[in-house]
């Protein structure tokens, strides 16, 4: 739907008529600040191909709108500049990242964003917009910086939260309690989706600022333009280093886990070890004492019969098991 249009002029927004005759109007008036501002949210067909009537956009960038799910990139068509960026939003509850998609159209005195999805970065920019005269009045390239702005905003603070769900999780593996491997994994793959969000738009945020085809204008706005890459380009790093670190927490984590299974199965051993021998023992000499007090005390033996071979067998069993208990202590099995 069309959540918004207006035309600003001077720095002063006023309501908007049919589109074609308002834009013929801007572009032959004199100032050349003046805009048109188009915001869709979800368009359908219909509703894009009556604003594409008016303001004839390039077929290439249209169908890309219309489709959707794009990687984040800028394309040059003609006099008109298509912006794809990818919003996120991270979810306390859950650690997960949600991707958005925002679109942004610049062309001659018409700027149109497009937002698909829930996620909401543009709220509340063109009220910021309307506030600040200075901003407006680098025109719709403005509006586009002050989107790019935004976004990467977002991505700086979902940088930090990254950064403390890895800081956690490494405590975690390299403490004594025992970390899920799928928690690891998890944050490896949203920060997957962090990275697939940010490193496409590097190089196309990278030229407005500095090719020599870029649509921006020498002056202020191309170092607001740099500042934004800046940001972006700190964001980057962080995210390839978080990707490595993760990995090389989830090789740590496996060797930790197959460390400790060595060491339950070497506990395990001993103490079958252990019971292996008295049973054993038992099992050669248990059935063949005339004498044990568990039968009773009607037996009587003959003269010259040795009435202890029982005890001394219980005696050598504790006795054997004394000594493997030890031994294996000494060796860090047990």
């Amino acid at each position: 739907m069309i959540v918004d249009r207006a035309i600003y002029e001077d720095g002063h927004r006023r309501a908007c008529g049919d589109l074609s005759d308002e834009l013929e109007a801007l572009r032959a008036g004199d100032d050349p600040a003046a805009f048109l501002w188009i915001g869709l949210k979800d368009p359908t067909h219909e509703e894009f191909d009556e604003v594409n009537a008016e303001l004839q956009l390039h077929p290439l960038a249209v169908e890309d709108a219309v489709k959707g799910r794009q990687r984040a990139k800028v394309e040059l068509y003609d006099d008109t500049v298509f912006v794809v960026l990818k919003p996120l939003r991270y979810i306390d509850r859950t650690s997960d990242i949600e991707t958005g998609e925002v679109m942004v159209f610049v062309g001659d005195r018409f700027v149109v964003t497009v937002r698909r999805g829930e996620l909401t970065p543009l709220t509340g920019i063109r009220k910021e917009l309307e506030a600040d005269r200075v901003a407006l009045g680098h025109g719709p390239l403005g509006v586009l910086h002050r989107v790019l702005d935004r976004v990467v905003d977002g991505y700086v603070e979902i940088d930090g939260e990254v950064e403390t769900d890895l800081d956690e999780i490494e405590r975690a593996v390299f403490s004594d309690g025992r970390t899920d491997t799928g928690s690891i994994y998890r944050l490896k793959r949203e920060v997957l989706e962090f990275r697939r969000a940010v490193m496409p738009l590097a190089e196309p945020l990278r030229m407005l600022f500095s090719s020599p085809r870029s649509p921006v204008p020498e002056g202020e706005l191309r170092l607001q333009m740099r500042d934004v890459s800046d940001h972006l380009q700190g964001v980057i790093d962080h995210v390839e280093s978080y990707d490595d670190l993760l990995t090389g927490i989830l090789s740590a984590h496996l060797a930790q886990v197959s460390v400790q299974q060595n060491d339950d199965m070497r506990r395990i051993s001993a103490w079958v070890a252990i019971a292996a021998l008295p049973t054993m023992i038992a099992g050669v000499y248990g059935m063949n004492f005339e004498y044990m007090p568990e039968l009773g005390a009607s037996i009587h033996l003959g003269d010259g019969e040795f009435r202890y071979g029982y005890f001394v067998v219980l005696l050598v069993m504790v006795g054997a098991c004394t000594v493997l208990y030890r031994a294996f202590k000494r060796s860090g099995w047990l």
